[in-house]
């Protein structure tokens, strides 16, 4: 199953899923040894919103989860079941 990688956030933030870190924010990720503007090659510090969408072949969004708590994700066995269930 084809998995996207946006590393720069470029697709996030044209569908409104990205967050851009507050300075203080920013010193933190720093002093953890987290550097986003190496990470997404860019100076933005910008992170995206943990999102699932599920689209059928036919191009309709059969599914769709976003949360901006990232910590917060859909089950995988859940989305494995939606898989399932547009295969039958």
């Amino acid at each position: 199953m084809p998995i996207l990688v946006d590393q720069d956030n470029a697709l996030a933030d044209k569908f409104g899923l990205v967050i851009t870190l507050p300075d203080e924010l920013r010193e933190i990720y720093r002093s953890f040894g987290i550097d986003l503007e190496r990470y997404n090659g860019n100076d933005s510090w910008t992170l995206p919103m943990p999102a699932c969408y599920i689209i059928a072949q036919n191009g309709l969004v059969y599914d769709a989860a976003v949360n901006v708590d990232h910590t917060t994700r859909p089950d995988p066995e859940e989305t494995l079941n939606k898989l399932d269930s547009l295969c039958k």
